[in-house]
């Protein structure tokens, strides 16, 4: 099992479980990010604290021990347990890669302008037009660049699931070179599966960018960016 045919199948199938966790993952850390980050801006002491608690806990243990405490813990402390490790792999990313969005989400309303927030008060909207028609459109265009970079961060979690064995795409490599595949064909093939990933999510999240962008009427950023050279400064010696 050396050529890159034999081990196709066996890494189609864990790209495939990869993707499950991907798209499950991103689901509940979208509704989780978008639900707590709302109510970390809340007037009301306790709903804050309370959505503290949660983002401090998950973010201060590692997935992969939440991983093993839901899928092997629980069911015994409990008596519950998932149906399945991919339901419990998806629910343990999802509510992980919420925690972290939920800040993006509070970060980005608060950074919209105060004269905005203002002017809609001074319109008499409501607080849901409010959050509807002026923040939550500004907000979004700031949004989404780190949101980015976060469901990137989903996507390369997926590999922890290995420790519930599950066998996503980590698991079924590690499965095949240990049955005699050459390692560095198997590994080559992996990070181009996770980097073409990567790159579709880039891609989308890119033109959601450019959409959010138009539709408050800002700059549209290009699809592919350019890198910027740093600015030119003079130094000590230079001249003035």
């Amino acid at each position: 099992m050396d050529t890159l045919s034999d081990i196709a199948p066996a890494l189609r199938d864990g790209a495939w479980v990869t993707v499950q966790l991907t798209l499950g993952g991103t689901v509940i850390a979208l509704v989780l990010a978008f639900a707590t980050g709302l109510a970390a801006t809340s007037p009301r002491r306790w709903v804050r604290a309370v959505v503290r608690a949660y983002m401090e806990f998950v973010r201060g243990t590692s997935v992969i021990v939440q991983l093993i405490f839901v899928f092997l813990v629980l069911p015994k402390m409990f008596g519950y347990k998932f149906d399945s490790a991919l339901t419990a792999g998806i629910v343990v990313i999802g509510l992980s890669m919420g925690a972290y969005g939920s800040e993006i989400v509070r970060g980005a309303l608060q950074a919209v302008p105060v004269p905005q927030r203002e002017a809609a008060v001074a319109l008499n909207f409501t607080p849901y037009q409010r959050l509807r028609y002026v923040l939550f459109p500004q907000a979004l265009v700031g949004m989404l660049p780190p949101m980015n970079n976060m469901l990137i961060e989903l996507l390369k979690s997926t590999a922890l699931v290995t420790a519930i064995s599950l066998g996503d795409l980590i698991y079924q490599a590690d499965d095949v070179m240990n049955s005699g595949a050459d390692k560095l064909t198997t590994m080559l093939a992996v990070m181009t599966i996770y980097l073409v990933f990567a790159l579709l999510i880039t891609l989308l999240m890119r033109l959601l960018e450019r959409r959010a962008a138009r539709v408050v009427g800002r700059e549209v950023p290009p699809l592919f960016r350019r890198p910027t050279a740093p600015p030119v400064t003079a130094d000590a010696g230079g001249a003035a």
